[in-house]
């Protein structure tokens, strides 16, 4: 889905510059994608995206960990 039209930018997007890029902030987000630069409607949508990323990329980390652990314990 489109979140931000101006720069043609999906959720998507967001979500694969928070797992590739680092992304973990809107200044980053915008200085990545350039979401919210012109007219800036987006940028509610694109923080809650943003938001829903870095929880998903968190739990994916602390699952991977976990189940890292319970194989190899130290």
């Amino acid at each position: 889905m489109y979140i931000c039209i101006c720069k043609g930018v999906t959720d998507s997007a967001i979500r694969e510059a928070v797992c590739q890029n680092g992304v973990d902030r809107m200044r980053d987000l915008k200085a990545c994608l350039g979401v919210s630069e012109q007219c800036g409607i987006c940028a509610c949508y694109a923080k809650e995206v943003l938001e829903q990323a870095l929880m998903q990329k968190t739990l994916t980390q602390h699952h991977s960990k976990t189940h890292s652990l319970i194989r190899d314990p130290a």
